[in-house]
């Protein structure tokens, strides 16, 4: 079988040390060899040439939203809550929304994310289910990728004023494990807390009891499904860590207590902030009707705020915190994911290094498929050749221009250019 060596560049294997001169070798599927320094004779082998780049693995978005309508080259401003939610009202039906998954899922491979675990879908319907089956085999191009439930808010009245008998209280939750298990999903999504952009004062509104969300717990492990969270508050940060929930999104006010049992847990947790829609919300959304007193209305500048200051005693206390989240509304279309790379380190106080570490490795521990996220003999070869150092500027890893190469399961998803 013909393998493939990416030589003369730096590599950066996912293990945290940093980005040295090496190879990386790749035969089908996986990676065979990764050694230090360059060498002058590959024999029969197909040389990919590395020179002023780093060669990585593939990234790995910790908090997708594939059925959010906006990405790059896609904007719809009909999703910009609050102030257009019209998107509910023009839903198509399933081949439709299953094609802008299909697309959104491209526009995120084309960004170097060779993976993605989702934090939730929009709709009530199976598209995450059937976009993950058609991905693994081939049909379409896109991350391989866990699928999530929709998100499950807590209140019996939904949205057109349908009113949901048995909803609330702990045999609901349970039911609604059970019913998403069945449906296929990998993970079951629930607003533990409220948000701000829904009702004044949202983030600090948990919506959940222990007791529903114990036996939403409980349900998920004898079915076999992870459960994921929004949570805000820093009593919904609790209630998750409680049940059991493995990945939780924002923490943004996590008091001490809070801290403290994310720690305890630290080995089987992931938290994924989220600061992109934040800092988009903040600085970028004018366009998009989203002023800064809109932005302060929605919660997002005290968002930003929480996140500056609570991430650094996390990252301290050694909690897993990943980069990616809440991409795909107008301001912060899908395909940008890259910069939360960057805002993990202006904004949160994180290393470039930590932050690569961070998208990659424990990404491929969130995922939960094997031997993904690391540049090591044997595993998968999601393998990346940025123009480059990301070690020492994260911001390269936003230009496409500059992603040379990307590579999933041993396959060129975007070749080296011929010269």
């Amino acid at each position: 079988m013909a393998r493939t060596v990416f030589t003369n560049g730096l590599v950066f294997d996912g293990s945290g040390a940093a980005p040295a001169p090496g190879e990386v070798v790749v035969e089908g599927d996986r990676v065979v060899e990764v050694r230090p320094a360059w060498q002058d004779d590959h024999g029969d082998d197909q040389v990919v040439d590395a020179t002023g780049c780093t060669v990585m693995p593939g990234m790995v978005e910790s908090h997708a939203h594939l059925t959010f309508p906006s990405a790059v080259g896609h904007i719809d401003p009909s999703f910009n809550p609050p102030l257009d939610v019209s998107f509910f009202h023009h839903i198509e039906g399933l081949p439709s929304e299953l094609a802008r998954a299909e697309r959104n899922a491209s526009i995120l491979l084309d960004a170097g994310f060779t993976s993605a675990y989702s934090a939730g879908s929009i709709l009530p319907m199976p598209v995450e289910v059937i976009l993950r089956d058609k991905i693994k085999a081939g049909a379409v191009p896109g991350p391989r990728m866990r699928a999530a439930s929709m998100e499950r808010d807590n209140h019996p009245v939904r949205p057109d004023g349908h009113v949901e008998p048995d909803w609330q209280g702990p045999e609901a939750c349970a039911r609604w494990v059970r019913d998403m298990a069945a449906q296929g999903y990998d993970s079951v999504k629930f607003l533990l807390s409220n948000d701000d952009v829904f009702i004044e004062g949202g983030s600090q509104i948990t919506q959940y009891t222990l007791e529903e969300a114990m036996a939403a717990g409980a349900q998920a492990r004898e079915s076999g499904v992870w459960l994921n969270c929004h949570a805000q508050s820093a009593e919904s940060v609790k209630i998750a860590v409680k049940a059991g929930f493995r990945s939780i999104y924002h923490c943004t006010y996590a008091d001490e207590e809070a801290l403290d049992l994310l720690e305890s847990v630290k080995d089987e947790v992931f938290v994924s902030p989220a600061p992109g829609i934040m800092y988009a919300n903040v600085y970028e959304g004018e366009e998009f009707g989203i002023t800064r007193e809109v932005a302060e209305k929605m919660g997002s500048v005290a968002a930003l705020e929480g996140m500056a200051a609570v991430y650094p005693e996390i990252r301290r206390r050694g909690i897993r915190a990943l980069p990616g989240g809440d991409y795909g509304f107008p301001n912060n279309p899908i395909g940008r994911n890259a910069r939360d790379l960057e805002l993990f380190v202006d904004v949160l106080g994180y290393t470039p290094l930590e932050a690569l570490t961070a998208v990659t490795r424990y990404g491929g521990q969130l995922l939960g498929l094997g031997d993904i996220g690391m540049l090591k003999p044997g595993w998968i070869a999601d393998v990346l050749v940025v123009e480059g150092n990301p070690a020492e500027d994260v911001r390269v890893l936003q230009d496409r221009d500059k992603l040379r190469v990307i590579m999933q399961a041993g396959r060129f998803h975007k070749a080296p250019a011929v010269a």
